[in-house]
């Protein structure tokens, strides 16, 4: 047996003619009251009896997210805590990847548009152009670590210059005078932020040098070849700082390989802190992101847009980071400064 109407108004606290009217729009029913109806009725799967169709006729119960790629830890965290979040209040989700191309996201965002109530996007290639182009302008549009000027939509980005800046210093607080950055894929927001966190502190140290920055693209392989370039370096650096955990866990790799000691010869540290950075021989020191608690946190307020009907005011907001001090920074974690 399904569910039934009356197990819909006693999850909601209504009555069964107040679930009818709102299933059925077929009378006055105060906004918040309907509101309530409908999270019930999406919470229960409640469909209605001989119709094939969403359970509130004018929407899809589904939420589009277009990511830049859908490989590795990072999104896979991304994709879970969206998928958690949508979930607990009755939505489904409809995943896409733009793989940064400007062709692949204006297509990706014109397959969505009509299928979902809502959209999150995480794309360093966005542009507004490209969303009022290809979107309905009243559909609800949150943006995820993008960076884009303006009110238009709500934003969610990652405190990624504090991030880099507080591990910079950490690592010229254990006495590192040498410490090489392997950059993030050119162009990336969050790569240009890690970046400028790391050459503020560094300066401020007088300790930069434009031939401890390194090229990489956010790939364990772009780690393990930027090691290459750093051995070869005299003196060597005695750090190495990589803009996210995947050329982290590529420049351990190599090391490891070269017979290098890790940290006893050169200090690794990473940014994002995905889960398997604490069981990484030794455990990799990192930036926390808490990444899918991102995810979440966006398709909150995501559905708080949908069931809002776009009536509230747009957010521009930063999630905090912070150091998670493990062996491969040479400190243990209880002796962290």
């Amino acid at each position: 047996m399904g569910i039934t109407i009356k197990e819909v108004a006693r999850e909601a606290g209504v009555s069964v003619a107040t679930v009818s009217r709102v299933i059925n729009d077929s009378g006055p029913v105060n906004e918040a009251t309907r509101r309530r109806v409908e999270r019930a009725a999406r919470a229960l799967r409640y469909v209605p009896h001989g119709a094939a169709r969403s359970l509130i006729t004018s929407k899809t119960i589904t939420l589009g997210v277009l990511l830049p790629d859908l490989f590795g830890e990072f999104f896979s965290e991304v994709i879970r805590g969206i998928d958690q979040r949508a979930q607990r209040d009755g939505y489904h989700i409809l995943v896409s990847s733009s793989h940064r191309k400007k062709s692949d996201i204006e297509a990706a965002l014109q397959a969505m548009s009509g299928r979902v109530d809502g959209l999150l996007v995480m794309s360093p290639d966005l542009s507004i152009d490209a969303l009022q182009a290809n979107l309905p302008e009243a559909l609800p549009v949150v943006l995820l670590n993008c960076e884009v000027k303006g009110m238009q939509y709500d934003t969610l980005n990652i405190d990624n210059f504090g991030g880099a800046l507080a591990m910079s210093r950490h690592l010229l607080a254990l006495g590192h005078e040498r410490i090489a950055f392997v950059r993030g894929a050119s162009g990336n927001h969050d790569a240009d932020e890690r970046l400028r966190g790391y050459r503020v502190a560094t300066q401020e140290a007088g300790m930069w040098e434009a031939a401890l920055e390194l090229d990489g693209d956010f790939s364990q392989a772009s780690g393990h070849e930027a090691v290459r370039q750093a051995l070869a370096m005299s003196p060597r650096p005695s750090a190495l700082f990589a803009a996210n955990d995947a050329m982290a866990i590529g420049a351990l790799s190599a090391l490891r390989e070269a017979g290098v000691d890790v940290p006893g010869e050169v200090a690794v540290t990473g940014f994002d802190d995905i889960p398997i950075s604490k069981y990484l021989s030794p455990p990799l020191t990192t930036v926390r992101v808490g990444i899918s608690e991102l995810g979440a946190q966006a398709t909150a307020r995501l559905i708080e847009a949908v069931e809002e009907n776009g009536n509230r005011t747009k957010r521009k907001e930063t999630a905090p980071t912070h150091l998670v001090v493990r062996r491969s920074c040479g400190m243990h974690p209880e002796n962290s400064p």
